[in-house]
């Protein structure tokens, strides 16, 4: 019985799959930070191979692992790009719904920026503390936990401007979100004085509980502007206003150095270098994440993802650091391109 089982899956996940015939071009989701690296592979890839060039959409990368996951076959997208790695959820999701076999490919590195207009008259310089105080949800005021009251910089520091908190960032699907909540706002969080408090008295199992708990919740009243998945539209409004701060990958500073400048923190500028060493504190990898029962299937699939790992995209000196993509050190290379090109499976998240 166990034999006709696994037969019958097979058979339907082939159906499936063969139907996607009827699809010539590759679909991808998924994050509006790889958008652009993904976006620039496809313009070559079809300029290169003559064949249909991939519909790219910015899904953010919540929206990206839920579509991907739901299924195998020409309704459901090929690969989908993430700014960070797949949860445990989105991996089970997957398994659920019969897309068992994926492969992982670490692309680059990208540093989650907070920049300002070029027009703006302050000198702009934040630490992770003072970042989570202006918009964190909730802060410490008068030794107590509570609703943040900040209105302006310089009530949370003297020596920052004098003007009204205004930060436009990405919506809780996007996986900028998602890295900016861990990397930058949970830091902050840990090292106010209340934050300080809690891990010398709680175990360290509560003190993680207690961060993920109170430091997650991107304050509601104003300060903080969900813009959407659109990040240009980010790079718009900062431009406009010159007293606005954007929260964005690298790239979309990188593409728009003539209107916007990064802004350190902890004392550190977000640059190529400082994210391919880790020393901007609030940098992360960057994934693609492929379908491979489409492979050989959906036309092209595999002419594209050798693209996508080529020398001459993701290298060093590649079209992508072009664009933005802090490259992998040679041997993360190597082992990124063999991954993609032998659909190396992806193990379980634990």
């Amino acid at each position: 019985m166990k034999a006709v089982q696994i037969s019958v899956s097979a058979v339907a996940i082939l159906a499936a799959v063969g139907a996607a015939n009827a699809r010539d071009q590759i679909r991808i989701v998924g994050s509006s930070t790889v958008f652009p690296y993904t976006q620039a592979v496809a313009e070559t890839f079809a300029n290169a191979t003559g064949m249909a060039a991939p519909v790219v959409e910015s899904t953010g990368t919540g929206g990206g692992f839920k579509v991907f996951c739901e299924g195998v076959g020409e309704n459901f997208p090929d690969i989908t790009g993430a700014s960070r790695a797949i949860k445990k959820s989105e991996y089970e999701l997957c398994a659920k719904n019969g897309v068992t076999d994926i492969t992982e490919v670490l692309i680059g590195y990208d540093g989650l920026t907070l920049a300002v207009s070029r027009n703006s008259p302050h000198k702009w310089a934040l630490t992770e503390e003072q970042i989570y105080q202006a918009l964190g949800a909730e802060v410490e005021v008068n030794g107590e936990w509570k609703d943040n009251p900040y209105k302006k910089w310089s009530e949370i520091d003297p020596s920052l401007p004098d003007v009204e908190i205004l930060a436009y960032g990405p919506p809780p699907t996007s996986g900028t979100r998602d890295a900016f909540v861990e990397l930058a706002m949970h830091d902050g969080c840990k090292a106010t004085a209340f934050g300080k408090k809690q891990k010398e008295t709680l175990s360290a199992e509560d003190f993680g509980k207690w961060v993920t708990d109170h430091c997650s919740r991107m304050r509601q009243d104003g300060p903080f502007v969900e813009a959407g998945e659109n990040d240009n539209l980010i790079v718009q409004r900062i431009e406009a206003d010159p007293n606005a701060i954007g929260i964005f990958g690298y790239s979309f500073l990188f593409e728009n150095q003539d209107k916007l400048v990064g802004i350190p923190v902890n004392g550190v500028e977000p640059n190529e270098a400082t994210i391919a060493d880790f020393s901007y504190g609030i940098a992360r990898p960057l994934y693609i994440y492929i379908k491979n029962a489409h492979r050989g299937v959906i036309p092209g699939m595999n002419e594209f993802i050798a693209e996508y790992v080529s020398e001459a995209a993701m290298g060093k000196g590649g079209y992508l650091e072009e664009r933005g993509l802090t490259p992998l050190s040679p041997d993360l290379f190597a082992a990124a391109a063999a991954a993609a090109t032998n659909a190396t499976p992806l193990a379980a998240p634990q």
